[in-house]
């Protein structure tokens, strides 16, 4: 069982999610919280953090049959050097989903291509057992938890004495 992401049509993530909750295939829309002004009201919304873009947990075999079996179109992202299904590590998925249950003023959305520093795990406080590599960000240590390929999660300033080095 492998992590693959998937891109599918602006605004049908929610029907794709539907349909593979009926198909009992486990699956991960991340999305964040946003108020839209409407007719004077705010309304709370959620939206997805990349429009189009799910990710679903299956064995290789039943990953490549989905598109001829769903109402949707759907097109596995693949790895820019091989070309094959890109497969987002289990630890990875993990700490990406427990990031995104924070509030967004301890994380950051990042989109840009950070230079790669040292793989490190946090070992205190709120960010405890996330691993991934140690980046400057307005001058401040934030640890990254990198989706290769799409986009990074960066977390608030961490100290260094709550950081360990992976070797």
């Amino acid at each position: 069982m492998n992590w693959y992401a998937v891109k599918v049509k602006y605004q049908t993530e929610r029907k794709m999610k539907i349909w593979l909750d009926e198909q009992t295939i486990e699956n991960f829309i991340p999305f964040r919280t946003v108020w839209i002004e409407r007719n004077g009201r705010r309304i709370k919304r959620e939206k997805p953090i990349v429009p189009g873009l799910l990710f679903i947990r299956t064995n290789r075999q039943t990953a490549l049959a989905l598109p001829g079996e769903s109402r949707i179109k759907m097109v596995f992202l693949r790895n820019l050097e091989s070309h094959q299904l890109l497969v987002v590590p289990d630890k990875q998925m993990q700490d990406f989903m427990f990031l995104l249950d924070f509030s967004e003023s301890a994380v950051r959305i990042e989109n840009t291509n950070l230079k790669r520093g040292d793989r490190v795990r946090v070992i205190k406080g709120d960010f405890a057992g996330i691993e991934g590599e140690l980046v400057r960000i307005k001058g401040h240590k934030r640890v990254v938890v990198r989706l290769e390929g799409l986009f990074s999660l960066a977390t608030t300033y961490i100290p260094s004495a709550y950081l360990e080095k992976i070797e």
